[in-house]
């Protein structure tokens, strides 16, 4: 149902009340002290000030602004990413997943392969997502060597784009970070891309591990803390991925197929800055929320084995909601730092509604509409029941999901680097224009949610991304699907 003209426009004149009420405050205070003071009065008392005065008063405030610029923190900026393509020949539609699933039948059995197909005809994936070699294998091969073979597939290819896209060269990397959740090798990723790029010997690099789909946003904080005590001019390269080869699962537990059925192959490649120059975006929030002190958090994806011995990531069925709890406490903490006063006020009034009504009236608290803060929202594509539970729970539009919905259906979930395919999809529909503001989520193992706030100060010159050869075919519409006991990651 839509809202009724006027209630809009009741809205609109609230926020820009509410939102403005200091700058309205100190216009009327200037207004009446104007009415009441003569022109003729405000020349003489300004021809008593001396021009030395003037000219100390104006050093004053000039060396007030400079200190004031001094003591805040680094702005830090994404100067551009990049992310890996799939060639059309690892594409996995659902047709060859179940024609070797029964060719195999030594490794699944067939109710497991039924799930596995419902799953995927309910998931939200298409038919052009995309696996490593490896899994074109009967049965896969989890060796070590398939493992490096993607691993140097999907994260050169990311960082070639990004350094193909921008002027900074692989010698002015300063700092590398890379994060894969489960597979990791000696040497670490983070020398297997110094040894590639040639990277200078003082370049500080750090390889994160264990943390799932969201650590492609830690790495970003984590950039973002060393960017702002840094000289400036200092360059982040981040390199975000997951790596499967090793990770397919041959054992029955519907819980631990799930990850076979949702999880592929992809990698994102960004470079942040503490130097405005060539910036395409400025990072202004980043909030981390870990919420593994509760026992169900903690084990809503573990990695462990099955009875017969076989090693895989078990997802809970409370995956959706677990994201949801995780979110909400994320929200608490972000909030405040990014609405406007406007939507913070009518917050406020719930809480203190609900307390004086304590124990004689169920009082709702107000749901702040976060769409006054951001232009686009860019979820983690974990599955179809992530989105939907963060769509519901922020009260957000099929509009506002697009891209989280779109970048599932086109490459599954890429794990970590699954906003950045997001953001892509963005910019590629001609979406993001100077000064909009974007909201990443996501969440991984531990549990862990976390927040990026970014401000676009220079959109893409062009759509040659991830979606070059098939944007113009999206978005598409995605089948209804009645709610069950199948949960998403």
């Amino acid at each position: 149902m839509s809202t009724p003209l006027h209630v809009k426009l009741l809205k609109t004149m609230y926020r820009l009340v509410v939102d403005n009420l200091f700058a309205i405050l100190a216009v009327a205070a200037a207004a009446a002290v104007l009415q009441r003071t003569s022109p003729e009065t405000a020349l003489a008392l300004a021809r008593l000030i001396r021009p030395a005065h003037w000219l100390l008063a104006l050093l004053a405030a000039v060396g007030a602004a400079k200190l004031r610029r001094m003591g805040r923190p680094k702005d830090v900026y994404l100067v551009e990413y990049g992310c890996f393509r799939p060639k059309p020949w690892y594409r996995a539609p659902f047709a060859t997943c179940l024609e070797h699933a029964h060719l195999m039948p030594y490794l699944v059995d067939e109710e497991s392969v039924r799930f596995a197909i419902r799953l995927l005809e309910r998931s939200g994936l298409g038919e052009e997502t995309c696996v490593p070699d490896a899994y074109h294998y009967m049965p896969p091969d989890r060796s070590l060597k398939a493992s490096r073979d993607e691993t140097e597939l999907v994260i050169f290819s990311a960082v070639d784009q990004v350094f193909a896209r921008t002027t900074v060269r692989p010698e002015d990397i300063d700092v590398l970070i890379v994060n894969c959740s489960i597979f990791t090798p000696t040497p670490v990723f983070a020398d297997m891309v110094v040894n590639r790029y040639k990277l200078r010997a003082d370049v500080q690099n750090v390889n994160l591990s264990g943390m799932g789909c969201s650590a492609g946003l830690v790495s970003v904080g984590l950039a973002k803390n060393l960017l702002q005590v840094a000289p400036r001019g200092t360059h982040v390269l981040i390199v975000s991925t997951e790596i499967l080869s090793s990770q397919y699962y041959v054992g029955t537990e519907r819980a631990m197929l799930l990850p076979n059925c949702l999880f592929r192959m992809g990698a994102a490649a960004m470079i942040l800055s503490n130097s405005a120059e060539r910036a395409r975006f400025r990072l202004t929030r980043a909030v981390r929320t870990v919420t593994a002190a509760r026992d169900a958090d903690y084990r809503c994806v573990f990695q462990e084995e099955d009875d017969k011995g076989n090693t895989g990531i078990r997802l809970s069925k409370d995956l959706a909601t677990t994201a949801g709890h995780a979110l909400k406490s994320n929200i608490a903490a972000f909030g405040p730092l990014v609405l406007p006063a406007s939507e913070q006020l009518l917050v406020a009034l719930s809480f203190l509604k609900r307390k004086l009504l304590s124990g004689r009236a169920k009082v709702r608290l107000y749901r702040p509409d976060f769409r006054t803060a951001f232009e686009h929202i860019c979820i983690h594509a974990g599955g179809r029941g992530v989105i939907d539970e963060v769509q519901h729970g922020l009260g957000l539009s099929d509009e506002d999901v697009e891209a989280s919905r779109m970048t599932l259906h086109r490459f599954g979930n890429t794990s970590s680097s699954s906003v950045l395919y997001e953001l892509a999809y963005l910019e590629a529909k001609g979406m993001m224009n100077k000064g909009d503001r974007v909201w990443m989520i996501s969440f991984g193992a531990g549990f862990d949610c976390n927040s990026v706030a970014w401000e676009c100060v220079k959109p893409a010159a062009d759509a040659d991304g991830p979606w070059a050869d098939c944007i113009h075919r999206y978005p598409v519409q995605l089948p209804e699907i009645a709610k069950d006991n199948i949960s998403d990651s």
